[in-house]
């Protein structure tokens, strides 16, 4: 039980918040419609188990005109139900495209709000494969979640319906054993209970490895389409290296655990089926078995023993819809679970931006136009030191060469200034108003038309196609000027150098106040490399320019320098001088 109510708890946290956004009303008048739609073919059915008694009793009378009447009646009721189901499924599959929209919204946003997505990331597997959980879970969600609901709501309802018709109906028909009537009250009703019961129970038995598993086969099928993709994306280093044999058996590895989960799966799946088959079938003759006594006693007609089949029939499927959807259960309660995972990694990751002690970044005071650095430490996730720097400042238009050793921690020390990397203390305080943009050493390009791909992330109709080509040919990339408007897997089709410099046509059109270099030149030649400095100089002179970078010929583009020196607890941030180019 108090897995139900976790789990119910768990449903409601994800699903209610829908029925309370700015889109409630009309999901709650589609949801109102389904729910009555669904209690009318309910009361249909009912209509049909009465038709059921007059229609065989016509039958077994020879009747003429009641056969004649029972059939127009009966083709009335076929047609509303026909029409009710028909818009029940268009309604519901327009309910369900709209929450999606809304929880696909919901969880992009929570996903990507303030470098959460980066954040998630640095947890491992706490929250893998969010691509999966948002594109296949949400629907997961709320398909099941409307099927099984307006399901258990059905069998609820019907099962009340039909438990006054079948106590009535055992009142009527006594079971009749051995030529005595025994006058049991209810006792159809308590045998489709006890039956009901027994099925249930068996069945979670049989059944209940199923949640793990498929849980588990979700989570190795997206492991394995996973890798599939970091294949592709990094065809080229693979080429050169000749991995294909080791890719090859690294993907077989990962499909070998989507093999042997599914084998385990189809093990307990036949066992479930075999005896669910078995109960489905036994229970089309059982409730002749429970009323052929009466009937052959002369206690009923034909047609009240097809109406206490039918009747008997109802309420064992209502009492036994848990037998009937357990698979989808299952399936379900691994979808829930996949999503509160998810959910609960976000959490996390909001907390861990401002649950101290954290790298705070902040506007700074007053009309300052410096960037103030104050006690900063920064550390790994296990909380080991990486980087410290006390004070430092860099003001307006400067050019600041950092420098250092291999591993010193000199781009996560860009992270913590971009404020997504949370582990560690002390306090960054930026100009307010500030523009700041991170220029990495892989710049990442959307696929897109190449002048939306280099505007990116403003919008792309914001900025002048005329202008960024001037900016790209300015940049040494002429050749892909007539390319603007095409569109592409830019950090596919293009060099690493190529994708450098037309990382550096992105910093010259955003313009920003600060710009931070993390070794963005590194794949250029020094000719290059010098070209795109003096560009920069010439193009952007009153930002601060600050780089990372290894060259001696660096230089001579910046006036200051920061070592990186390595003590015996992490490595130190502190003035140097610049060495004279070669």
């Amino acid at each position: 039980m108090r897995g139900i109510i976790a789990t119910l708890a768990t449903v409601w946290r994800i699903a209610s918040p829908y029925f309370w956004s700015e889109d409630r009303w009309p999901g709650r008048i589609l949801l109102a419609a389904v729910i009555a739609i669904e209690l009318t073919i309910v009361g249909i059915t009912v209509l049909l188990n009465s038709w059921n008694a007059n229609f065989y009793n016509a039958l077994q009378n020879k009747d003429w005109n009641a056969f004649v009447y029972q059939l127009g009646y009966f083709t009335i009721l076929a047609a509303v139900f026909v029409g009710l189901a028909v818009y029940q499924l268009y309604l519901n599959q327009w309910l369900q495209i709209r929450w999606r929209r809304w929880l696909t919204r919901h969880y992009l946003d929570e996903w990507l709000a303030g470098a959460n997505h980066y954040r998630m990331q640095l947890y491992g597997e706490a929250a893998d494969n969010p691509d999966q959980r948002i594109a296949e879970d949400v629907t997961s969600f709320v398909s099941s979640t409307l099927s099984i609901s307006i399901q258990l709501l059905s069998s609820l309802v019907t099962l009340f319906s039909f438990m006054v018709i079948l106590w009535n109906l055992s009142a009527a028909a006594p079971l009749h054993l051995f030529g005595i009537d025994y006058n049991i009250p209810g006792y159809l009703l308590w045998a489709a209970l006890i039956y009901a019961v027994i099925g249930t129970a068996l069945t979670h038995l049989i059944g209940r490895p199923l949640i793990a598993l498929n849980f588990q086969q979700q989570r190795y099928e997206a492991d394995f389409r996973f890798n599939l993709v970091r294949v592709r994306e990094n065809a080229e280093q693979i080429a050169l290296l000749e991995g294909e044999a080791a890719e090859r058996d690294r993907l077989l590895m990962r499909f070998g655990n989507v093999v042997s989960n599914w084998l385990a799966i189809m093990s307990r799946q036949k066992k479930l089926t075999f005896f669910t088959a078995t109960y489905s079938q036994a229970a089309v003759v059982f409730p002749f078995i429970m009323v052929s006594p009466a009937y052959f006693a002369g206690a009923m007609q034909l047609g009240g023993l097809m109406q206490t089949a039918n009747a008997f029939g109802r309420v064992q499927d209502a009492l036994s819809i848990f037998v009937t959807l357990y698979r989808s259960l299952a399936d379900w309660r691994a979808v829930i679970e996949r999503l509160d995972g998810f959910d609960r990694s976000v959490v996390s990751a909001q907390a861990l931006a401002v649950t101290p002690p954290v790298v705070e970044v902040t506007p700074g005071d007053g009309q300052a136009i410096i960037i103030t650095i104050k006690d900063l430490a920064v550390k790994l996730p296990t909380g080991a030191p990486l980087i410290a720097a006390r004070d430092l400042t860099i003001g307006a238009g400067e050019h600041v060469l950092v420098t250092g050793p291999s591993g010193s921690g000199k781009s996560t020390f860009f992270r913590a200034l971009a404020g997504i990397w949370p582990f560690g203390s002390g306090a960054v305080h930026v100009p307010k108003g500030a523009r700041v943009m991170m220029l990495p050493q892989r710049p990442y390009f959307p696929i897109a038309p190449l002048a939306a791909a280099v505007a990116y992330p403003l919008e792309p109709d914001s900025a002048d196609n005329a202008a960024i080509g001037d900016l790209i040919a300015a940049a040494g990339l002429p050749g892909l000027v007539p390319r603007l408007e095409e569109e592409a897997h830019w950090n596919r089709m293009l060099s690493l150098g190529e994708q450098q410099r037309l990382g550096i046509a992105r910093a010259l059109l955003l313009k920003p106040d600060y710009l931070f270099l993390d070794e963005a030149t590194a794949s250029l030649d020094e000719a290059a490399e010098a070209a795109v400095y003096k560009l920069l100089q010439e193009r952007l002179p009153g930002t601060t320019i600050v780089s990372i970078g290894h060259r001696s010929t660096l230089a001579a583009f910046h006036r200051r320098r920061l070592n990186v020196e390595r003590e015996a607890e992490g490595s130190r941030l502190s003035e140097g001088t610049l060495a004279p180019a070669e």
